[in-house]
């Protein structure tokens, strides 16, 4: 394809901007930034020229001389052009340096005069560029840059290929870019062996969904709903530059367009994809259009639909390039989407409604002969709508609740104004199922459409609780609704019931109150009942189950058998919100792991089946964290990247996952992504007034600073987290395990005894409720607790029983942890061993930021043992008990990193603690602690 100039990218482009690139672009980097050289290839679009330019911007400033040269296809038969542009500029200064040779030889061919060629002075011409490159880099680095190598006149192609190529030990570098067509396509090989030896080569793919949202999103495009940001993403086959061109487009119309709408494809993308169009015939192209009508077009297909000859014209196509050729597969696939899109486009509104008619008798789905049937009709038509609101009903029970939602608005577009069910509960209901494909933001256009319609209190509400529901989190964005839905709602029970689920929601979320939130469940649980409406009743029930488990409030066993019984509601049986996901959390804040595991891989399972974004999300969530706790590290952090991925790519729960995905990246991956996910869950969480899971991210932003080695952070972030579980009303240790780390944490940086009743008040609370696990890790705390107070022998022996509590248990992290503070508080004197069971344990769980701990812990330098306080700091009872231990090793000479490994505390906690020995004492430095020692035992 020939991308036009006039829709090439910006003159500059910063690094940040390179949407998607950025390992590739790390590569790229790492490699100029060796003396190396890059060539980056991929088809025409993808964003070669973008990164070329960053990196020139970027490497250019480290180079003395940067030639550059971009060619066009339209000048690549004109001899030397890009030589001269390489050189031009140039020539004065490096020509008096050439033998007269290549010095005529060269200027001929830059300046015209003369008839120089390779023909006739080959091998002149040829000495001459590689003796100026050298001249050039006899000055400093050079780096060339070189944009569309494939549109090179052969005779500057030739002579830049040779010189490269004997470029070795010279700082000349090349940056180069070359369209190459094709996944597995190889023409850059050519490129590359007319690059310097060790080039590198880098290939530009299609972008991600989600990185296509973020390329649009900064090229001022990101208002758009995120179905019409998919839809963009699978025409232009996650190309930049046509995903840029479709939402510019898209831009330019006043609203998006309708289900089963062409997007707006440009004039200028319809001439660089459709030019070969031309060359078909009538018939061959009426073909391809039905075929770009359908969603999987076969030539079995295309023969039902009336194309007797599909085969020949599919070969004609073929050959122009238009479809791809895959002589194993039955399918008819177009050689890029666009090109499918483009045709579809251009073809007028006839002949499109011709090629669906034809198309709703041939298919044999009926989900498509229904859609086909809706495109091949126009105004209303009872008949069609029955048939559409069928197949709306088959695509939802298939587990296609986008397919669902898009068939419903089309059955709605085709509901008569009289018609029976009605044009607005036809809507409301594909904007529920929009809420279940996670196009929360169709689902919110819907609603806000129908209520300047609707006048049918049934029905208002029902888009009210639409209009709340797609807000998500940020409930507080959408206060002013509450009182307009239960005016709408009257005194009609079943409508009071769905708002005052609403209102539970709001209590915990905004107001962060977890009463109110029980009160209001337990009411609208009442309301729903009264109303004889069981789904209502059974969300309520689970909400208030969920809300009391999290409490450790005594009445939530019996509140999920309630949620339990029968009968049950299909869809709220597997909903995130349903009974199935609060047993789900009881089991595992009670250290039913396995059951908890069967549990949530089954709702896991069913939700995939239905095709639910949300619920999928919320129970990748719940499996992680059930692997994590188990201590399968690898398996916890999978999950949790994938529920990342998909709640990005949907825009829901980012907050939760990015929190979940931090706790698993600190424990199984990298520690700075942890802390960065971390301090993104907090961010938004703070942005959008949650204050339910403003505790769980800073709990995760607290564990991940301990894992980084910053105690003082992680008492500051879980400081927090214990004042808003305090406000909240949350007594249950389990929700957020985080007191073990605070505890551990205050250790370090010299506060035992606040560690000490942290572990006390967490441990009332975890007796009354029964948290084993949660028993173990304050165990394993107030064994720190202990070592730094000096009593060894009680830590290692409350370590011991703590390690072989949450090894019978399953927490094999937290066993792990157990016996690598046992390791560290009995040294290496006591043999390797102790390390070596605490890194095989580490290991089986591949928790890599712990092992990298234990490899630190065994190549720092270890102190003597700690000594008993000597006679003569006894009678210093001024200072306090870390103060004594801390100026006892000092006597002993040990170093204030020694002194922090033996007593399980930070350095600076060493020198914190120090600087009050000194004003206690009246001393100004270590040496004075060890003359003031002496003296006394003087005496």
């Amino acid at each position: 394809m020939t991308v036009r100039r006039d829709f090439q990218e910006p003159a500059r482009c910063r690094p940040d901007l390179v949407i998607g690139r950025e390992e590739l672009f790390a590569g790229a980097r790492e490699q100029l930034a060796s003396g190396g050289s890059v060539l980056l290839h991929g088809p025409a679009g993808i964003g070669k020229s973008t990164v070329l330019r960053a990196l020139a911007e970027e490497y250019g400033a480290t180079a003395r001389t940067v030639l550059r040269c971009s060619a066009t296809e339209s000048e690549s038969h004109l001899p030397f052009l890009a030589l001269a542009d390489l050189l031009g500029l140039a020539l004065d200064d490096v020509a008096p340096r050439l033998p007269a040779a290549q010095r005529t030889a060269l200027e001929s061919a830059l300046t015209g005069r003369g008839e120089s060629s390779l023909l006739r002075d080959g091998l002149a011409l040829r000495l001459a560029v590689l003796s100026a490159l050298r001249a050039l880099a006899a000055h400093g680095p050079v780096l060339v840059v070189a944009d569309d190598l494939q549109w090179l006149d052969p005779a500057s192609a030739e002579l830049l290929g040779f010189a490269a190529r004997r470029l070795e030990g010279v700082p000349v570098q090349l940056l180069c870019a070359v369209r190459t067509e094709g996944q597995e396509g190889q023409e850059y090989d050519r490129h590359l062996r007319a690059c310097p030896p060790g080039t590198l080569a880098v290939r530009l793919g299609a972008l991600s969904r989600t990185q296509t949202a973020q390329l649009l999103d900064h090229r001022g495009h990101g208002g758009l709903p995120r179905s019409t940001v998919r839809e963009i993403h699978r025409t232009s086959g996650g190309n930049p530059l046509f995903a840029l061109e479709l939402g510019r487009a898209l831009a330019e119309r006043p609203a998006p367009p309708r289900p089963g709408d062409p997007l707006p494809v440009p004039t200028s993308l319809r001439a660089l994809v459709l030019s070969r169009l031309d060359m078909l015939s009538v018939e061959a192209r009426r073909t391809l259009l039905v075929a770009s009508a359908g969603a999987r077009p076969t030539p079995a297909l295309l023969h039902a639909a009336g194309r007797e000859n599909a085969e020949a014209e599919c070969a004609q196509a073929a050959e122009l390039g238009l479809l791809a050729t895959e002589p194993d597969a039955p399918a008819v696939r177009f050689a890029h989407p666009l090109i499918s899109a483009a045709l579809y486009a251009e073809a007028p509104a006839h002949e499109r409604r011709a090629a669906h008619a034809a198309l709703s008798t041939a298919a044999s789905d009926p989900i498509e002969r229904a859609r086909h049937l809706a495109l091949a009709t126009t105004g209303t038509d009872p008949e069609v709508a029955a048939r559409l609101a069928e197949a709306a009903t088959l695509a939802r029970d298939r587990g296609a609740p986008s397919v669902a939602a898009q068939l419903g608005l089309l059955a709605a577009r085709h509901t008569p104004a009289d018609g029976v069910p009605g044009q607005e509960e036809r809507r409301l209901t594909a904007a529920e199922d929009a809420i279940t494909a996670g196009e929360v933001d169709l689902a919110r256009d819907i609603a806000r459409e129908v209520l300047t319609r609707a006048t049918v209190p049934a029905d208002r509400v029902r888009a009210w609780i639409i209009v709340i529901d797609t807000a998500g989190h940020t409930m507080a964005e959408v206060d002013a609704v509450f009182p307009q839905a239960l005016a709408d709602a009257g005194d009609d029970p079943r409508l009071l019931a769905l708002v005052h689920y609403q209102l539970a929601w709001r209590a915990l979320i905004v107001e962060g109150d977890f009463t109110e939130a029980r009160q209001a469940a337990a009411h609208a649980a009442e309301l729903a009942a009264r109303g004889a409406d069981r789904r209502t009743e059974l969300l309520a029930l689970a909400f208030q189950a969920q809300t009391e488990t999290l409490m450790g409030h005594p009445e939530a066993p019996r509140t999920i058998k309630r949620a339990l019984r029968e009968p049950q509601d299909p869809r709220v049986a597997w909903h995130h919100n349903g009974a199935g996901s609060a047993r789900f959390r009881w089991l595992i804040m009670g250290d039913q792991l396995a059951e908890a595991r069967t549990t949530v891989t089954g709702l896991l399972r069913e939700v995939r089946r239905r095709g639910s974004v949300e619920s999928e999300v919320h129970f990748l969530r719940g499996l992680a964290e059930t692997e994590l706790r188990a201590g399968h590290c690898g398996r916890a952090l999978e999950l949790a990247r994938e529920s990342l991925r998909l709640a990005r790519d949907s825009g829901i729960g980012e907050t939760a996952s990015a929190m979940l995905t931090s706790l698993a990246e600190a424990s199984g991956g990298d520690v700075d992504r942890a802390l960065a996910l971390a301090r993104e869950a907090v961010e938004h969480a703070e942005e959008d007034g949650d204050q339910m899971y403003l505790s769980r991210a800073l709990g995760a932003l607290g564990h991940a600073q301990l894992v980084a080695g910053d105690p003082a952070g992680t008492v500051r972030s879980l400081r927090r987290v214990r004042s808003l579980e305090l406000a909240l009303g949350i007594t249950d240790p389990a929700r957020g395990r985080w007191q073990g780390d605070l505890a551990e944490a205050l250790v370090r940086i010299g506060e035992p005894a606040e560690a000490q009743d942290v572990i006390c008040v967490s441990r009332e609370h975890a007796l009354r409720l029964g948290r084993e696990s949660v028993l173990g890790v304050l165990d394993r705390s107030e064994a720190l607790v202990r070592a730094a107070q000096g009593d060894l022998e009680a830590a290692v022996g409350q370590l011991t029983s703590a390690q072989d509590r949450l090894g019978k248990l399953g927490y094999g992290l937290e066993e792990a942890r157990a016996a690598f503070a046992l390791a560290r508080l009995r040294g290496r004197r006591s043999g390797t061993a102790v390390y070596d069971e605490a890194a095989r344990m580490f290991r089986r769980c591949r928790a890599l930021p712990w092992l990298r701990q234990v490899d630190e812990a065994l190549t720092t330098p270890e102190p003597e043992p700690a000594p008993a306080v000597p006679e003569a700091l006894d009678a210093l009872d001024v200072l306090a008990a870390m103060e004594r231990q801390v100026a006892a090793l000092v006597m002993e000479g040990a170093t204030n990193r020694e002194i922090a490994a033996r007593l399980f505390i930070s350095v600076k906690t060493v020198e914190a603690t120090l600087t009050r020995v000194y004003r206690k004492l009246g001393i100004r430095s270590r040496v004075d602690i060890v003359r003031l020692a002496a003296g006394r035992r003087a005496k």
